[in-house]
């Protein structure tokens, strides 16, 4: 756990003010960064984070989280990271899995993002 002290701290891309959070890691990043400026140039605020480091979880990832009414977690398998938070933080996180191997593109989540937040 002492690790957890030298593990940068998450921070927040996009509108800190949003409703809608996106939880990223690993390969998703680059889809998941697209997908949150397509939906802030049509005008829905969203947020984006992107964690680096999954055990131990950077210290503030619960206090942000925990700030935005929708949490999003887009992954290329089952959810492990959205069940991850889901049980570290009780927070109702919602997965967006893909076990196809093909990554995600910015479009099917910029779809699905419109569709989860309606």
């Amino acid at each position: 756990a002492g690790i957890a002290n030298d593990i940068p701290l998450a921070t927040i891309s996009g509108d800190e003010d949003a409703n809608t959070c996106v939880l990223g890691w690993g390969s998703t990043w680059g889809a998941i960064t697209e997908a949150v400026m397509r939906l802030r140039a049509e005008g829905t605020k969203v947020a984006s984070v992107h964690v680096m480091h999954l055990n131990p979880l950077p210290k503030n990832l619960g206090e942000i989280l925990k700030r935005f009414e929708t949490v999003l977690v887009p992954e290329l398998n089952s959810g492990h990271l959205c069940k991850m938070v889901r049980a570290e933080y009780l927070i109702d996180a919602q997965s967006i899995s893909k076990v196809q191997g093909i990554p995600f593109t910015a479009g099917e989540l910029v779809a699905t993002i419109k569709e989860r937040i309606k």
